[in-house]
């Protein structure tokens, strides 16, 4: 192995190690809030594209979780916003941990991604630009995806909280 190649796979094994540290810190801190709001729920981590990702998930099949979840998942953003700035206390770096609660995002993603795919072969056959409607950063970054995946371009455009995607034709 030459230099380059032993630093950027220590690098790597740093970032794995740096990001499963994350989830741990974030997974103690939601496991208390759990007990705080004597909610049942196990904590499920994970680094998925070079992010920290924790699920709370049911076992019970509990519709109590849905409380943490709120309306179109307002209550899921502050709660991954608390433990980003939970992690930032512990770590002192920002975090981009993603939280899921009672499976919200992952079927979000799926709508999601049905929605991009759908945009983009109106795009395609129309040959006009098609706009969505306003979304939050999460559901922007999946419809991208989805957009990119089929091989056209989409873009942002609006301010918060009226940002929208746009997918562009070919």
């Amino acid at each position: 192995m030459t230099e380059g190649t032993t630093s950027a796979a220590s690098e790597g094994g740093d970032t794995l190690t740096r990001l499963e540290q994350e989830g741990e810190i974030a997974a103690d801190y939601l496991e208390g809030l759990l007990d705080i709001a004597d909610l049942d729920g196990d904590i499920d981590m994970d680094v998925e594209a070079d992010r920290a990702s924790v699920s709370i998930i049911s076992d019970s099949g509990s519709r109590d979780l849905n409380k943490l979840v709120g309306r179109e998942g307002e209550v899921l953003e502050a709660l991954q916003e608390l433990t980003r700035l939970a992690v930032h206390r512990e770590t002192g770096d920002r975090s981009r941990l993603m939280l899921d609660i009672a499976g919200y995002r992952a079927k979000k993603r799926a709508e999601l991604s049905e929605l991009g795919a759908k945009a983009a072969a109106e795009a395609k056959s129309t040959g006009e630009p098609v706009k969505l409607q306003p979304m939050t950063p999460f559901e922007r970054k999946v419809v991208h995806d989805a957009v990119k995946s089929v091989g056209l371009r989409s873009e942002s455009e609006g301010e918060e909280p009226q940002r929208f995607v746009v997918v562009l034709p070919a």
